[in-house]
């Protein structure tokens, strides 16, 4: 099947409420421009200067969507246009995207990651660092950030349970997130191989990639 196809295929699938976030990570221009012509707008990558480098070659109506780990150092090449950051999982990140926002005169959109799955190798914040984070002063005086909700992935593993689990976590946390902080609206979870349980379990926004544009390619 074609990326359009693919495209529309999944969409059909998903509640009006989902957001789709096309993963386009290491994909050339050509197949965004496929998922692009096919009516998608939102993409998103995994690396910044990948994304820059996109950002200006493409259509100027792309909402892009930083989804990876974010080193700090790389945060002010992608201020000027990204629509939302998916991986804040520091305080220290937190401020260095308010910092490069307030250079180009924006508020950014960005999602706070906690940490659900078993595996170390997953980033994030614990509940606890999230309180801390939400409570400190420091967060209520940054005016160039906002979060608009959370992120996490599951545990990599065939075990539906262990994923449902997991994302009922993030989804009571995010329940509580939204009595404490006005613009709580997105629940970023499930990817190619568990979005359909992260839509059962309240996501309102996915990040597919693999089931829309093939495997993919690490040269």
């Amino acid at each position: 099947m074609s990326i359009k196809d693919n495209l529309n295929q999944i969409k059909s699938e998903l509640p009006e409420r989902v957001t789709l976030v096309a993963v386009s990570k290491t994909k050339p221009n050509e197949d965004i421009l496929e998922a692009y012509e096919a009516g998608q707008r939102v993409f998103g990558e995994n690396k910044v200067q990948e994304m820059v480098q996109k950002w200006e070659d493409l259509p100027k109506d792309i909402d892009w969507h930083m989804i990876g780990h974010v080193q700090r150092n790389k945060v002010k090449y992608m201020a000027e246009f990204v629509s939302l950051i998916h991986g804040v999982d520091s305080p220290r990140l937190l401020k260095e995207i308010n910092k490069q926002a307030k250079k180009h005169n924006r508020v950014i959109p960005c999602l706070l990651q906690i940490h659900i799955a078993e595996e170390d190798t997953k980033f994030g914040l614990d509940k606890a660092e999230l309180e801390e984070l939400i409570e400190s002063d420091a967060f209520k005086a940054m005016e160039n950030i906002k979060i608009v909700g959370l992120m996490g992935m599951a545990t990599f593993t065939d075990d539906e349970n262990q994923v449902s689990k997991e994302f009922a976590q993030l989804k009571s946390m995010f329940n509580d997130l939204k009595t404490k902080l006005d613009d709580i609206t997105i629940l970023s979870m499930g990817m190619s191989g568990d979005y359909q349980i992260a839509i059962e379990e309240g996501s309102n926004m996915v990040r597919i990639g693999s089931s829309i544009f093939g495997a993919r390619n690490y040269s």
